[in-house]
């Protein structure tokens, strides 16, 4: 490698330390590691800025400022109150029933929506819902959080991670409903019976508040029911324009940008009402994050370290196979499962042309890989960074470790059953 690229992998490796270790604010972190990697030429502003391959991902920035924003005015209904009061009376009070409710919710959504979306949907009600009944709420918001990644898998719309290699593969809606869904449906069974043993210090019953939370009148909490029913059209119509996106060709960041303005247009809220609403240091640490692992692909880092993998089991399907799925998981942990399948990508579609066999097999390798591996820290997937900016905003601190430590078992559980799945489908 250069001496440019040493020294990008050098700040990056900084910089994550720094993230980790939560010495330093992970914003400001990530904004001096990305001016690091502009001051020594790792990556330029055209690259940096514009580029499709190694620049700021503008999709997912907007797309969470739309979101952010339809989230925010839904918030000012007394929407979340309902279904905080309404899955609470459902479980009874009994925390790991609730949890159950609350990871199944999160999962079947996010196939259908994106999992950032969903977590900016659910996290308002799980906040409501704990305080309510004197739950920890950050076991809930972490499983939560997984569970969309999880859930993510399913689908093409469910994860970006899945739209780009949707993209690069050419494979449609319908092939990730038949060759992942089976097998996610599986993993997000499993993954509630690990959060029964991980999560068990946090299921405290409390029968006085079980009793008060079934004597409450969810439909009460509703304040304002035309802005309600406005705010569900708006989100209704997104979410119809995400799953669409085939035939439509809109982007989800441009349908979500349309929706929020439909929707303070529509409604009574103004508009410093709505940015206020806005985690602008999500969005920010993205940026920043982008930059980062843009010098790094920039510089080749990225690319020789995957080039190197791929070399070494050029020509045997089932060892190409594994070492794809388990690198993609371990990778994506550290560099963010958006960028990282960015890189991979061209890479994955080069090698399929010299393995025999299904070639899809190596796509739903990294999209299993990716989207999974994305679990195994709090900054490996777009839904765990918006989990914890949520957090940090609501008042609850959730460090990098105590969302790790709990992470790495359920992405190693999950990708080991993915061993099986895919010798028995598509290598045997």
């Amino acid at each position: 490698m250069t001496m440019t690229a040493w020294v990008a992998a050098i700040v990056f490796a900084a910089t994550y330390v720094l993230i980790a270790s939560e010495k330093v604010h992970r914003v400001k972190a990530a904004l001096g590691g990305a001016a690091i990697m502009l001051l020594v030429h790792a990556t330029a502003a055209g690259s940096a800025f514009f580029s499709q391959e190694s620049g700021v991902d503008w999709n997912v920035v907007f797309l969470l400022l739309g979101m952010m924003i339809i989230v925010g005015v839904l918030r000012q209904t007394g929407v979340f109150e309902y279904l905080a009061i309404w899955a609470a009376k459902r479980a009874r009070g009994r925390p790991f029933r609730l949890m159950v409710l609350l990871l199944v919710i999160t999962a079947a959504a996010s196939a259908l929506l994106d999992n950032v979306t969903t977590v900016l949907l659910i996290a308002p009600v799980t906040f409501l819902v704990c305080e309510r009944l004197a739950l920890p709420v950050a076991p809930f918001l972490i499983a939560e959080a997984m569970a969309s990644n999880i859930g993510g898998t399913a689908t093409l719309v469910g994860d970006p991670p899945n739209i780009i290699i949707a993209s690069r593969a050419g494979l449609t809606f319908n092939d990730f409903l038949v060759h992942l869904t089976p097998l996610v449906i599986v993993l997000t069974a499993v993954f509630i019976g690990l959060c029964r043993l991980l999560f068990r210090k946090a299921f405290r019953y409390d029968p006085e508040r079980a009793a008060e939370i079934m004597q409450l009148d969810e439909r009460a909490a509703i304040e304002d029911k035309v802005m309600l029913v406005q705010s569900l059209s708006v989100l209704g119509v997104v979410i119809a324009a995400f799953v669409l996106h085939p035939v439509l060709h809109y982007e989800p960041s441009v349908v979500a940008l349309l929706g929020a303005g439909l929707l303070v247009l529509v409604t009574k809220i103004t508009t410093d009402d709505a940015l206020r609403e806005v985690e602008w240091p999500t969005l920010v640490f993205f940026a920043g994050l982008f930059v980062m692992v843009g010098a790094l692909v920039e510089t080749g880092v990225i690319a020789q370290v995957s080039q190197a993998a791929a070399e070494a089991t050029a020509g045997r399907p089932g060892v190409t196979t594994m070492v794809l799925l388990w690198a993609s998981a371990g990778l994506s942990a550290i560099v963010d499962n958006i960028p990282y399948v960015a890189t991979m990508s061209p890479i994955v579609a080069d090698l399929a042309q010299h393995v025999p066999g299904d070639h899809n097999v190596l796509w739903w390798a990294l999209a299993l890989g990716a989207d999974l591996g994305g679990n195994a820290t709090a900054v490996g997937a777009s839904a765990n960074v918006v989990i914890l900016g949520i957090a940090e905003r609501n008042g609850t601190r959730i460090s990098f470790w105590q969302f790790t430590k709990y992470g790495l078992v359920v992405t190693v559980v999950t990708v080991a059953l993915c061993v099986p799945y895919l010798w028995l489908r598509y290598l045997l």
